[in-house]
């Protein structure tokens, strides 16, 4: 029989009949440029996409990694909405709670702590936007409450990175009452003198813009964050006009004075100790071990 009479398999058959060797999870497509990343490498750079600079998004622990200069305390963990609406929609919210709770490892969308950056003892509060779309609800605002109580009662500075789609609809007014919440916590801060930093990443928008997230001494976004109270298609439907290129994102808020500046996420240490220490953040007293002193015992001369 001729060769090109063969049956011959397909070459991607191989693949369809045995698993790949290769496990998953390894490689991850850039949105940006489209370039194919080697995941390990881009924990490396902070999640920054080596090519083009996209920033992905992190999650909460991951940012206190990037922020903190070792290891740090976390607060408060085992805080839970306890459904105060009974809520229903097309899953009852508590199982949507408990699941969202199994898949991301965290009980709310904010995790807050104390460590050093740069050598400046301070409390960061992060949102988790894994959880219910980093959406603020009663607890959430109960945990920045205390993280800026906190920041009161040891005279440091606070830090919160927001990443939330708002406030939680499955809590309704009461979620809506924590933007006033913890606006009036920092407006104590305000008045102690104590410096508050905003961190605005991708996305930041409803409630959460509309309250602590514009309040801080400083204002920083990540490049390209998408930054507004309400999304750009609903703004384009209601008001039926087409929307500036760029519009909400954090390069065109720093334009019109919505933002104080724009810090890539790798020098985002560098520039925060810089600026903490300009408001007069002071560093952590460094704590040396006890000098044990020889104490000469006199001695009888001879006789």
């Amino acid at each position: 029989m001729a060769w090109f009479k063969k049956t011959r398999k397909p070459m991607g058959s191989a693949s369809a009949d045995t698993p790949s060797r290769v496990p998953e999870g390894l490689w991850v497509k850039c949105p940006g440029c489209a370039q194919v990343l080697y995941n390990k490498d881009l924990e490396k750079n902070l999640h920054v996409c080596p090519k083009c600079a996209h920033h992905f998004r992190l999650t909460a622990n991951d940012r206190l990694r990037a922020l903190f200069d070792g290891e740090w305390t976390e607060y408060f963990p085992d805080l839970t909405s306890n459904d105060p609406l009974r809520f229903s929609d097309t899953k009852a919210y508590r199982d949507r709670l408990r699941s969202t709770i199994e898949a991301t490892g965290v009980k709310d969308s904010v995790v807050v702590a104390t460590g050093l950056l740069d050598g400046l003892p301070l409390v960061v509060a992060a949102m988790e936007y894994a959880f219910i779309g980093g959406s603020m609800g009663v607890v959430a605002g109960e945990k920045i409450t205390r993280a800026v109580e906190m920041a009161l009662d040891r005279r440091q500075p606070l830090i919160i990175v927001s990443c939330s789609g708002g406030a939680r609809m499955m809590e309704g007014a009461l979620s809506l009452m924590q933007m006033a919440k913890v606006s009036a916590a920092l407006a104590r801060l305000d008045r102690a003198g104590l410096p508050f930093v905003s961190i605005l990443t991708d996305p930041t928008t409803g409630g959460v813009t509309a309250s602590f997230a514009m309040l801080g001494d400083l204002n920083i976004g990540e490049p390209k964050a998408l930054i507004g109270f309400a999304g750009p298609r609903v703004i384009e439907q209601t008001i039926r006009q087409k929307l500036p290129v760029g519009f909400q994102r954090s390069e065109f808020l720093v334009e019109h004075g919505m933002l104080d500046l724009i810090v890539d996420r790798r020098e985002m240490k560098i520039v925060l100790g810089r600026v903490l220490r300009f408001m007069g953040a002071q560093s952590a007293p460094v704590v040396r071990p006890p000098v044990a002193v020889a104490h000469a015992v006199d001695a009888e001369p001879p006789r």
